[in-house]
C-alpha cells in the first residue's frame, strides 16, 4: 500500500474535530457534577475494572466510538487483556468474566435496553446482583450507570475527539 493511499484512508488524530466546543466555559457548574460522578465511582464498592466493563458495554451500546475508545483506554491502562475487552461486546458466550461482573453488564443493558411491554430491568435481575454485592456496591453499579446517562448527550451530541484527555477533546 502506498504512503499516499495510507494519508488518503486513515484519519488522523489531530484531524479529527468535536461538533462543538468545550462545554465548561458556557456551564461550569458541569465540572463539580463531573468530578462528583467521578469521585463517587474512585470511592465506591466496586472494582474499578468492573466499572469500565460496564462503561465500555454501555458505550458499545449506544453506539459513541468516544466512550467505547475512552474505556477501552482505562482498561488496558490497568492491565486488562485484549481477550477481556474484546470480548465484552459478547460477554454472555464468553468466559472470561466473574459473576460479579457478569451482573453489573447484565444491569448496563437492562438499563440501556428499552423493552416496550414493561420495565427495563426485570425483577429477577435484581436478587441476582444483590446476591453478589452488597448495598453499597449496588449503588456503585446505579452510580457508574449514572455516570454513563450523564455524559451521554455530550458524547452523542457535541462528540467530543475520542482518546483525547479530558480538557483536550474539544475543538475551539
Amino acid at each position: 500500500m502506498s504512503t499516499a493511499m495510507t494519508t488518503d484512508t486513515t484519519t488522523k488524530q489531530e484531524d479529527l474535530r468535536s461538533r462543538m466546543p468545550n462545554p465548561l466555559p458556557f456551564l461550569p457548574e458541569m465540572a463539580e457534577v463531573g468530578e462528583g460522578l467521578h469521585r463517587a465511582l474512585r470511592n465506591s464498592g466496586i472494582a474499578q475494572t468492573t466499572i469500565h466493563l460496564l462503561q465500555l458495554r454501555a458505550g458499545q451500546m449506544l453506539g459513541s466510538t468516544y466512550f467505547t475508545i475512552r474505556e477501552t483506554g482505562n482498561l488496558r491502562r490497568i492491565g486488562e487483556s485484549e481477550e477481556r475487552i474484546t470480548a465484552v461486546a459478547t460477554w454472555r458466550d464468553a468466559s472470561y468474566f466473574t459473576d460479579a461482573e457478569r451482573v453489573a453488564l447484565e444491569l448496563v443493558e437492562a438499563v440501556l435496553t428499552p423493552n416496550p411491554s414493561g420495565e427495563r430491568v426485570p425483577d429477577e435481575l435484581y436478587p441476582k446482583a444483590s446476591a453478589l454485592h452488597d448495598a453499597k456496591a449496588m449503588w456503585s453499579l446505579i452510580m457508574a450507570i449514572a455516570h454513563i446517562g450523564f455524559f451521554t448527550p455530550a458524547a452523542l451530541i457535541a462528540k467530543p475527539i475520542p482518546g483525547m484527555p479530558p480538557g483536550q477533546n474539544y475543538s475551539e
